[in-house]
């Protein structure tokens, strides 16, 4: 069973910057389509940034220009998010994603709060 292990959530002010990491425990394969899903209160949980194996991204529209995924060549399925210029509503719990042969695995989630 696949495990995603997520760090470095936390509470900061507005403009504030914060890291999120995700170590996989998958190590016979590269995984090939990593990413960084949100879920605020009382929302759906929505994509903020994916990333291929190769190296090609995507970004929610909301976060472009402040957020930055990705990957650990020496650790290929590490994946990470930077976040910079965070606002309030960024605020939510975040998760990393995997899909490996089709199936979808899910870390514990990581909260981060913006405060204004």
């Amino acid at each position: 069973q696949v495990q995603l292990v997520e760090s470095g959530g936390g509470l900061v002010q507005a403009g504030g910057s914060l890291r999120l990491s995700c170590a996989s425990t998958e190590s016979t394969r590269v995984i090939g389509f990593m990413g960084w899903y949100r879920q605020a209160q009382g929302k759906q949980r929505e994509v903020v940034a994916t990333i291929t194996s190769g190296g090609s991204t995507y970004y929610a529209d909301s976060v472009k220009g402040r957020f930055t995924i990705s990957r650990d060549n020496a650790k290929k399925n590490t994946v990470y998010l930077q976040m910079n210029s965070l606002k309030p509503e960024d605020t939510g719990v975040y998760y990393c994603n995997a899909v490996i042969l089709v199936r979808n695995y899910w870390g514990q989630g990581t909260q981060v709060t913006v405060s204004s």
